[in-house]
């Protein structure tokens, strides 16, 4: 009997093991990256600044023309007419205009 009840314990800590592994892979693999990539978006964001160049999430290029809490004017072309408000999540990249 008590072999058995040792054989049974040795189970529930490998079956723990394999648990802690799984969780710790998740977290290196998925969460963390994730994390990592909205820190930086974020980063990203807060640098934004009137007349850089941004890339939107749809695939246009425009030019900030004004910037609010969570809103920005994008100038869309040479055509002066075209500027659209937009959230700045809609942003995908930003390059600084070349001093």
């Amino acid at each position: 009997m008590l072999t058995e009840a040792a054989g049974g314990a040795g189970a529930g800590m490998i079956m723990v093991l394999y648990i802690v592994l799984i969780v710790g892979f998740i977290y290196f693999f998925m969460l963390r990256p994730q994390k990592k990539e909205q820190k930086k978006m974020s980063a990203m964001l807060s640098s934004l600044e009137i007349g850089d160049s941004i890339l939107t999430s749809s695939g246009f290029y425009g030019i900030v023309i004004d910037i609010t809490d969570d809103t920005v004017i994008v100038e869309f072309g040479n055509n002066k007419n075209c500027r659209i408000p937009m959230q700045k999540t809609a942003i995908a990249a930003v390059e600084k205009p070349e001093a």
